[in-house]
């Protein structure tokens, strides 16, 4: 009998000591899952900065597509304008020769 208590003991305490080292991994894990749900948060934290971050430069990149765009219209136009101007300028100047020429064929 006395050999059956110290191996119903020696069986309690191994399940004691088991049960203890199990007890460390669950700390040790609980420690771990805290660390990473705490890292997750300040992920989540930098992310959400980064994307306000990219949304306002997006924005303003957008800003400067489209001023880029209608200075470039407009420019576009001037261009335009100028070269009317000048093919007018040319055929007025043409005329004036023509009409001065004109005017000096007559006073010889």
């Amino acid at each position: 009998m006395e050999d059956e208590v110290r191996f119903v003991t020696l069986g309690i305490e191994d399940l004691c000591t088991k049960r203890e080292e199990l007890n460390q991994q669950i700390l040790q894990e609980e420690e771990e899952k805290n660390k990473l749900q705490n890292d997750i948060r300040i992920l989540t934290e930098k992310l959400a900065k980064v994307n306000e971050s990219l949304a306002r430069k997006m924005a303003t990149r957008n800003e400067f597509d489209r001023t880029i765009a209608e200075t470039e219209a407009a420019y576009m136009k001037i261009l335009e304008s100028s070269q009317t101007l000048l093919t007018i300028l040319k055929r007025e100047a043409g005329t004036l020769n023509q009409v001065h020429e004109s005017a000096d064929t007559k006073d010889s």
